[in-house]
Parts: structure tokens; C-alpha cells; sequence
């Protein structure tokens, strides 16, 4: 009789605890003053800008001929592989390197081995997923990210800087289901 009061007595104290352990959820905050996200707007605008005229001037001093997506993603297929053409879904394998504009080479399939994804499932920079997308196998492009297709304010963790604006050279090597 004693050993069964303790084991309802042992149950009661975890059942308790569990629920005073829990954290009570914080609610989004809903009344954000207009004027504050008017101010980050205008911040974001300003650096979104900034980063188009550093990429410009970049393009520019190379004689490069890019084009831009609607989302600031510079490109150039510059070799047409005339191959498969790359879907979402699709998994592919690039070669690689990985610049930052002041010519810092960061990473490099000669060094890391080849880049492999299933685009969409993200797991690579947006910029990178956006910018296979225009591309077919065989197919040799470089992408200019800005900060905000690449790795933001942070960066990576390891050799790109927050805030860093990155130069992709990729070759298709790859695709498949």
C-alpha cells in the first residue's frame, strides 16, 4: 500500500513540474509604431541601394555584360551548355568558386569538393538557388548576391563577413531527379 501512494506521489510531483516548467508563449508585438517601420524601410532602402551601386561599379570595372532579376540577382551564362535545363526539384551538382568582390577567394570545389543541393529545398544561399534556375547542364554563369541572396547580416560563420556581397563562377556539372 505504501509503495503504491509513493508512485502516485512521485507522479503527481512530475506531472506538476512539467507544468510549471512550461513557458508561457510571448505574444507578437502588434502595435509596432508606423514611424519605426517607416525608419527601417528607409534603412533597408538605403543599404539595398548602396549594394546596387558597389555591384554596378564591380561590373562596370570589368566590362562585364550582366543582367538583373527582379530580386537583385546580377547574372551571365556566359558558356550554354545546351543540356538538360535545371528544374525545381531537380538535383544538381555544381563546380565552383566563391569570391568576395575584393578578390578574396572563400571557397572553391577545388578545395570543398562539388556543391550538391535539391533546388528549392534551400540548404544554399536563395541567390544561388534563383540563379541555377536560368541555367542548363553544362552551362558556366557568374552570380553577383548582394547581401540579402547571400548570407545577410551575419555571414556564414566561418570566412564571409556579414554583410558581404559574393561573386559566384559555377559550371553545371550535374543534373538529376
Amino acid at each position: 500500500m505504501h509503495y503504491n501512494s509513493l508512485k502516485i506521489s512521485v507522479f503527481l510531483l512530475l506531472v506538476l513540474l512539467s507544468f510549471s516548467c512550461r513557458q508561457k508563449k510571448q505574444e507578437p508585438q502588434k502595435n509596432i509604431p508606423s514611424n519605426y517601420k517607416r525608419t527601417l524601410e528607409k534603412v533597408n532602402k538605403v543599404l539595398v541601394d548602396n549594394d546596387t551601386e558597389i555591384i554596378k561599379n564591380y561590373i562596370n570595372r570589368r566590362n562585364w555584360e550582366m543582367s538583373v532579376s527582379a530580386t537583385g540577382l546580377w547574372y551571365n551564362v556566359y558558356f550554354d551548355g545546351k543540356g538538360k535545363k535545371v528544374n525545381k526539384r531537380d538535383y544538381v551538382e555544381l563546380n565552383y568558386k566563391l569570391w568576395l568582390l575584393d578578390g578574396t577567394l572563400l571557397y572553391s570545389s577545388d578545395s570543398t569538393g562539388t556543391k550538391k543541393f535539391i533546388v528549392g529545398k534551400g540548404g544554399v544561399e536563395a541567390g544561388l538557388e534563383e540563379g541555377v534556375l536560368f541555367l542548363t547542364e553544362k552551362s558556366k554563369a557568374r552570380f553577383i548576391l548582394p547581401p540579402h541572396l547571400a548570407h545577410g547580416l551575419i555571414g556564414d560563420g566561418d570566412k564571409i563577413p556579414g554583410r558581404a556581397i559574393i561573386l559566384y563562377d559555377i559550371e553545371v556539372v550535374k543534373i538529376g531527379q
